[in-house]
Protein backbone atom coordinates (compact mmCIF):
# COMPACT_ATOMS: atom_id res chain seq x y z
CA UNK A 1 0.00 0.00 0.00
CA UNK A 2 1.29 3.45 -0.87
CA UNK A 3 2.20 5.96 1.82
CA UNK A 4 -0.20 8.89 2.21
CA UNK A 5 0.90 12.53 2.15
CA UNK A 6 -1.36 15.50 2.83
CA UNK A 7 -0.26 18.78 1.26
CA UNK A 8 -1.98 21.80 2.82
CA UNK A 9 -1.72 25.42 1.80
CA UNK A 10 -3.77 28.52 2.56
CA UNK A 11 -3.92 27.84 6.29
CA UNK A 12 -3.58 31.61 6.34
CA UNK A 13 -5.91 33.14 3.79
CA UNK A 14 -3.69 36.07 2.82
CA UNK A 15 -0.76 33.83 1.88
CA UNK A 16 -1.59 33.51 -1.80
CA UNK A 17 1.33 31.72 -3.43
CA UNK A 18 0.64 28.21 -2.19
CA UNK A 19 -3.04 28.39 -3.17
CA UNK A 20 -1.99 29.65 -6.60
CA UNK A 21 0.05 26.48 -7.05
CA UNK A 22 -2.75 24.39 -5.56
CA UNK A 23 -5.05 25.32 -8.43
CA UNK A 24 -2.52 23.93 -10.89
CA UNK A 25 -1.86 20.81 -8.83
CA UNK A 26 -5.56 20.05 -8.63
CA UNK A 27 -5.93 20.49 -12.39
CA UNK A 28 -2.90 18.29 -13.07
CA UNK A 29 -2.79 15.80 -10.21
CA UNK A 30 0.15 13.97 -11.75
CA UNK A 31 2.46 16.87 -10.85
CA UNK A 32 2.39 15.78 -7.21
CA UNK A 33 2.33 12.02 -7.57
CA UNK A 34 5.44 9.95 -6.89
CA UNK A 35 6.09 6.18 -6.82
CA UNK A 36 4.99 4.76 -3.50
CA UNK A 37 3.04 7.87 -2.50
CA UNK A 38 -0.60 8.86 -2.53
CA UNK A 39 -0.63 12.66 -2.35
CA UNK A 40 -3.71 14.70 -1.56
CA UNK A 41 -3.79 18.50 -1.55
CA UNK A 42 -6.29 20.91 -0.04
CA UNK A 43 -6.92 24.54 0.88
CA UNK A 44 -6.66 24.99 4.63
CA UNK A 45 -8.92 27.97 5.31
CA UNK A 46 -11.33 28.63 2.40
CA UNK A 47 -13.37 31.42 4.11
CA UNK A 48 -10.24 33.40 5.01
CA UNK A 49 -8.80 32.81 1.54
CA UNK A 50 -12.01 34.12 -0.07
CA UNK A 51 -11.64 37.37 1.92
CA UNK A 52 -7.83 37.59 1.59
CA UNK A 53 -7.52 37.60 5.39
CA UNK A 54 -5.10 35.70 7.58
CA UNK A 55 -8.07 34.31 9.51
CA UNK A 56 -11.72 34.99 10.29
CA UNK A 57 -11.92 34.43 14.06
CA UNK A 58 -8.49 33.18 15.17
CA UNK A 59 -5.23 31.86 13.76
CA UNK A 60 -5.89 28.41 12.29
CA UNK A 61 -2.25 27.43 12.70
CA UNK A 62 -2.57 27.95 16.45
CA UNK A 63 -5.87 26.04 16.72
CA UNK A 64 -4.57 22.46 16.82
CA UNK A 65 -3.93 22.21 20.55
CA UNK A 66 -5.56 19.31 22.35
CA UNK A 67 -7.64 21.73 24.41
CA UNK A 68 -9.16 23.40 21.35
CA UNK A 69 -9.60 20.17 19.42
CA UNK A 70 -11.62 18.72 22.30
CA UNK A 71 -14.10 21.62 22.44
CA UNK A 72 -17.57 20.24 21.76
CA UNK A 73 -19.22 23.59 21.02
CA UNK A 74 -16.45 25.66 19.43
CA UNK A 75 -17.71 29.05 18.25
CA UNK A 76 -14.61 30.12 16.35
CA UNK A 77 -14.55 29.19 12.68
CA UNK A 78 -10.87 28.20 12.68
CA UNK A 79 -11.23 25.91 15.70
CA UNK A 80 -14.10 24.13 13.96
CA UNK A 81 -11.97 23.87 10.80
CA UNK A 82 -9.10 22.35 12.78
CA UNK A 83 -11.51 19.79 14.21
CA UNK A 84 -12.79 19.02 10.70
CA UNK A 85 -9.30 18.47 9.32
CA UNK A 86 -8.35 16.18 12.19
CA UNK A 87 -11.61 14.23 11.89
CA UNK A 88 -11.03 13.77 8.16
CA UNK A 89 -7.27 13.36 7.74
CA UNK A 90 -5.81 13.07 11.24
CA UNK A 91 -4.25 9.83 12.50
CA UNK A 92 -7.65 8.51 13.59
CA UNK A 93 -9.66 10.24 10.87
CA UNK A 94 -11.95 8.89 8.19
CA UNK A 95 -9.20 9.24 5.57
CA UNK A 96 -6.03 9.27 7.68
CA UNK A 97 -2.79 10.59 6.22
CA UNK A 98 0.67 9.66 7.44
CA UNK A 99 2.67 12.78 6.53
CA UNK A 100 1.67 16.44 6.49
CA UNK A 101 3.43 19.09 4.42
CA UNK A 102 2.23 22.58 5.39
CA UNK A 103 3.07 25.39 2.94
CA UNK A 104 3.48 28.99 4.06
CA UNK A 105 4.91 32.30 2.93
CA UNK A 106 6.41 35.08 5.05
CA UNK A 107 7.03 38.81 4.81
CA UNK A 108 10.30 38.38 6.73
CA UNK A 109 13.72 38.38 4.97
CA UNK A 110 14.19 34.63 5.46
CA UNK A 111 14.31 33.19 1.97
CA UNK A 112 13.19 29.55 1.91
CA UNK A 113 13.45 27.34 4.98
CA UNK A 114 12.02 24.32 6.73
CA UNK A 115 10.32 24.59 10.11
CA UNK A 116 10.44 21.52 12.36
CA UNK A 117 8.39 21.32 15.55
CA UNK A 118 9.97 19.15 18.21
CA UNK A 119 12.56 16.48 17.48
CA UNK A 120 10.62 13.50 16.15
CA UNK A 121 12.99 11.15 14.30
CA UNK A 122 11.00 10.98 11.05
CA UNK A 123 10.71 14.78 10.89
CA UNK A 124 14.45 15.18 11.43
CA UNK A 125 15.24 12.58 8.76
CA UNK A 126 13.15 14.36 6.13
CA UNK A 127 14.51 17.80 7.10
CA UNK A 128 18.15 16.63 7.11
CA UNK A 129 17.80 14.96 3.72
CA UNK A 130 16.13 18.04 2.25
CA UNK A 131 18.82 20.30 3.66
CA UNK A 132 21.45 18.04 2.11
CA UNK A 133 19.69 18.33 -1.25
CA UNK A 134 18.64 22.01 -1.32
CA UNK A 135 20.73 23.58 1.44
CA UNK A 136 17.69 25.07 3.20
CA UNK A 137 18.04 26.51 6.71
CA UNK A 138 16.13 24.57 9.36
CA UNK A 139 14.27 26.39 12.14
CA UNK A 140 13.80 23.93 15.00
CA UNK A 141 10.89 25.16 17.11
CA UNK A 142 10.38 23.50 20.47
CA UNK A 143 8.20 24.46 23.39
CA UNK A 144 7.15 28.12 23.60
CA UNK A 145 4.07 29.20 25.57
CA UNK A 146 3.64 32.19 23.22
CA UNK A 147 3.49 29.96 20.14
CA UNK A 148 1.69 26.59 20.21
CA UNK A 149 -1.14 24.63 18.60
CA UNK A 150 0.58 24.20 15.25
CA UNK A 151 -1.04 21.98 12.63
CA UNK A 152 1.90 19.66 11.93
CA UNK A 153 2.11 18.66 15.60
CA UNK A 154 -1.02 16.52 15.20
CA UNK A 155 0.37 14.27 12.46
CA UNK A 156 2.89 11.49 13.00
CA UNK A 157 5.31 13.24 10.67
CA UNK A 158 5.15 16.74 9.25
CA UNK A 159 7.15 19.77 8.19
CA UNK A 160 6.46 23.39 7.29
CA UNK A 161 7.95 24.83 4.12
CA UNK A 162 8.26 28.60 4.57
CA UNK A 163 9.13 30.82 1.58
CA UNK A 164 9.66 34.57 1.37
CA UNK A 165 9.88 37.43 1.52
CA UNK A 166 6.60 38.32 -0.15
CA UNK A 167 3.88 40.81 0.89
CA UNK A 168 0.62 39.46 2.19
CA UNK A 169 -2.04 39.06 -0.47
CA UNK A 170 0.47 39.02 -3.35
CA UNK A 171 1.31 36.22 -5.80
CA UNK A 172 5.00 36.42 -6.79
CA UNK A 173 6.40 34.15 -9.53
CA UNK A 174 9.75 33.58 -7.81
CA UNK A 175 8.04 32.63 -4.53
CA UNK A 176 5.82 30.19 -6.41
CA UNK A 177 8.84 28.68 -8.14
CA UNK A 178 10.74 28.28 -4.87
CA UNK A 179 7.69 26.74 -3.20
CA UNK A 180 7.19 24.28 -6.04
CA UNK A 181 10.89 23.33 -5.92
CA UNK A 182 10.70 22.67 -2.18
CA UNK A 183 7.55 20.57 -2.54
CA UNK A 184 9.07 18.54 -5.38
CA UNK A 185 12.19 17.84 -3.33
CA UNK A 186 10.22 16.77 -0.25
CA UNK A 187 7.99 14.45 -2.29
CA UNK A 188 11.00 12.94 -4.08
CA UNK A 189 12.63 12.25 -0.73
CA UNK A 190 9.47 10.71 0.72
CA UNK A 191 9.18 8.48 -2.34
CA UNK A 192 12.79 7.38 -1.91
CA UNK A 193 12.29 6.84 1.82
CA UNK A 194 9.30 4.60 1.11
CA UNK A 195 11.57 2.31 -0.90
CA UNK A 196 14.56 2.33 1.46
CA UNK A 197 15.94 4.35 4.40
CA UNK A 198 17.45 7.64 3.26
CA UNK A 199 21.19 8.19 3.37
CA UNK A 200 21.52 11.24 5.59
CA UNK A 201 24.40 13.69 5.81
CA UNK A 202 26.60 13.19 8.85
CA UNK A 203 25.18 16.31 10.45
CA UNK A 204 22.57 18.98 9.90
CA UNK A 205 22.67 22.69 10.71
CA UNK A 206 19.72 23.84 12.78
CA UNK A 207 18.62 27.13 14.25
CA UNK A 208 17.05 26.20 17.57
CA UNK A 209 14.27 28.50 18.79
CA UNK A 210 15.09 30.22 22.06
CA UNK A 211 12.53 32.97 22.54
CA UNK A 212 10.73 35.80 20.78
CA UNK A 213 11.31 39.53 21.29
CA UNK A 214 8.80 42.35 21.11
CA UNK A 215 9.40 45.95 20.10
CA UNK A 216 10.03 48.41 22.94
CA UNK A 217 6.69 49.81 24.09
CA UNK A 218 5.43 52.63 26.30
CA UNK A 219 3.11 52.26 29.28
CA UNK A 220 0.08 52.21 26.97
CA UNK A 221 1.50 49.44 24.82
CA UNK A 222 2.44 51.58 21.82
CA UNK A 223 5.75 50.77 20.04
CA UNK A 224 8.47 53.30 20.78
CA UNK A 225 10.97 51.90 18.24
CA UNK A 226 11.10 49.73 15.14
CA UNK A 227 13.58 47.08 14.08
CA UNK A 228 16.92 48.52 13.04
CA UNK A 229 17.59 48.40 9.27
CA UNK A 230 20.64 46.25 9.96
CA UNK A 231 18.37 43.43 11.18
CA UNK A 232 16.30 43.64 8.00
CA UNK A 233 19.24 42.85 5.70
CA UNK A 234 18.34 39.20 6.17
CA UNK A 235 17.62 36.57 8.79
CA UNK A 236 19.90 33.67 9.80
CA UNK A 237 22.81 36.12 10.33
CA UNK A 238 24.62 36.25 13.69
CA UNK A 239 23.38 38.62 16.36
CA UNK A 240 26.06 39.67 18.84
CA UNK A 241 25.97 41.57 22.09
CA UNK A 242 26.04 45.27 21.19
CA UNK A 243 24.70 44.88 17.65
CA UNK A 244 22.02 47.36 16.48
CA UNK A 245 18.56 45.93 17.20
CA UNK A 246 15.98 48.74 17.35
CA UNK A 247 15.76 52.32 16.08
CA UNK A 248 13.63 54.99 17.76
CA UNK A 249 11.87 57.89 15.94
CA UNK A 250 14.71 60.28 16.81
CA UNK A 251 17.21 58.01 15.08
CA UNK A 252 18.72 56.61 18.27
CA UNK A 253 19.94 53.02 18.04
CA UNK A 254 19.04 50.54 20.75
CA UNK A 255 21.60 47.74 20.84
CA UNK A 256 21.09 44.08 21.66
CA UNK A 257 22.27 43.00 25.09
CA UNK A 258 22.93 39.44 26.15
CA UNK A 259 23.58 36.20 24.35
CA UNK A 260 26.62 34.11 23.48
CA UNK A 261 28.91 35.66 20.85
CA UNK A 262 28.60 33.99 17.49
CA UNK A 263 25.82 31.59 18.39
CA UNK A 264 22.63 33.66 18.08
CA UNK A 265 20.71 34.51 14.91
CA UNK A 266 17.27 35.86 14.10
CA UNK A 267 14.24 34.57 12.21
CA UNK A 268 10.85 36.05 11.26
CA UNK A 269 12.21 39.59 11.58
CA UNK A 270 9.38 42.09 11.04
CA UNK A 271 6.93 39.34 10.06
CA UNK A 272 3.73 41.30 9.40
CA UNK A 273 1.44 38.59 10.78
CA UNK A 274 3.28 38.59 14.10
CA UNK A 275 2.70 42.26 14.85
CA UNK A 276 -0.58 41.39 16.54
CA UNK A 277 1.24 38.75 18.58
CA UNK A 278 3.73 41.41 19.72
CA UNK A 279 6.64 39.54 18.19
CA UNK A 280 9.25 41.61 16.36
CA UNK A 281 11.60 38.68 15.75
CA UNK A 282 12.63 35.35 17.25
CA UNK A 283 16.05 34.44 18.56
CA UNK A 284 17.67 31.15 17.64
CA UNK A 285 20.91 29.36 18.44
CA UNK A 286 22.83 27.88 15.50
CA UNK A 287 23.90 24.29 16.16
CA UNK A 288 25.52 21.41 14.33
CA UNK A 289 23.27 18.42 15.06
CA UNK A 290 24.69 14.94 14.32
CA UNK A 291 22.20 12.81 12.41
CA UNK A 292 21.24 9.26 13.34
CA UNK A 293 20.57 6.28 11.06
CA UNK A 294 17.60 5.61 13.34
CA UNK A 295 15.90 8.72 11.98
CA UNK A 296 15.85 7.34 8.45
CA UNK A 297 14.64 3.95 9.70
CA UNK A 298 11.80 5.66 11.58
CA UNK A 299 10.70 7.55 8.48
CA UNK A 300 10.70 4.44 6.29
CA UNK A 301 8.83 2.45 8.94
CA UNK A 302 6.21 5.19 9.21
CA UNK A 303 5.71 5.40 5.44
CA UNK A 304 5.33 1.64 5.22
CA UNK A 305 2.74 1.70 7.95
CA UNK A 306 4.61 -0.42 10.47
CA UNK A 307 4.96 2.20 13.20
CA UNK A 308 4.49 5.85 14.06
CA UNK A 309 7.07 8.37 15.15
Amino acid sequence: MDASVLLVTGIHGNERNGPWLLEQWQREAGLLQRPGLRVQSLLGNPPAYAKNLRYIDCDLNRSFSEELLQQSDASQLEVRRAQELIALHGPGGRQPMQVLLDLHSTTAPMGSCLVVYGERPADLALAAACQGQLGLPIYLHGSDPRQSGFMVSQWACGLVLEVGPVPQGVVAPLICQQTALGVASLLDLLSAAFRAPLRLPAQMVIHRHLRSLDLPRDAEGRPTACLHPERLRGDWRPLHHGDPLFLDPAGKTINFTGGDPGSLSTVFSNEAAYQEKQIALSLTRREQLPTSPGWALALTALLRGSTTC
